[in-house]
């Protein structure tokens, strides 16, 4: 990996090892998340108006054996379907923070149903968790942008307190990618780049088991 190391033991903060260039010349796309959430630090998770930092795009990896327990949520989609992430435990899952007046969010909408439909045959989910809007505005987003996976309709934040202690969300969009074990492999901090993303997915799934 072509990673920042900060030192000791803990995540680490750097570029994927096939993403180096890819991340260089995507910087311009952070430029977007100005635009993003109402600044200010990540509220009471367990507020539905908790409020977030726009994000720059970074992200960090944890190796194996710094991860911590395995995520627990369930939680409901727009559809009414209830949903366990231990129903998906072997799997890779990736967890997508979103709402739908985000601007980074919608610029990402489409390079996330790209990974769900290359990815999908290996195995790996996509979640969307929505900590903010009601049912229709978020439906809404998922038939302008023919979001082929589901999310979840967390309007308690719950999906946020599931993650609290496990890893820091401080910004809107923000993506998650979860071992087959559910705990947190990886984090990116706003708008996702693609081929980011789909590195440290691969990186995941090449993990032995």
């Amino acid at each position: 990996m072509n990673d920042i190391d900060h030192g000791g033991a803990g995540p680490r903060r750097g570029l994927s090892r096939r993403s180096l260039l890819t991340a260089m010349g995507g910087a311009g796309a952070a430029l977007l998340l100005a635009a993003c959430a109402p600044g200010g630090t990540t509220g009471d998770p367990g507020s539905v108006n908790a409020g977030y930092e726009a994000g720059d795009g970074s992200f960090t990896i944890w190796e194996v054996a710094e991860r911590g327990d395995p995520v627990e949520h369930t939680g409901t989609t727009y559809d009414g379907t209830e949903l366990s992430l231990a129903d998906w435990r072997g799997d890779v899952v990736v967890l997508n923070f979103w709402y739908a007046a985000c601007p980074p969010c919608r610029a990402e909408a489409p390079d996330l149903a790209a990974i769900h439909e290359d990815y999908a045959p290996d195995g790996v989910h996509l979640l969307g968790i929505n900590p903010r809007d009601a049912a229709g505005a978020a439906q809404a987003f998922e038939r302008t942008f023919e979001v082929p996976y589901p999310s979840l309709h967390d309007d308690r934040a719950r999906g946020v307190a599931a993650l609290e202690g496990l890893v820091p969300l401080q910004a809107m969009p923000s993506t998650v990618v979860l071992d087959r074990s559910g705990r947190v492999a990886s984090r990116i901090l706003g708008q996702a780049d693609p081929q980011i993303l789909r590195d440290l997915i691969d990186d995941v799934l090449a993990e032995e088991v």
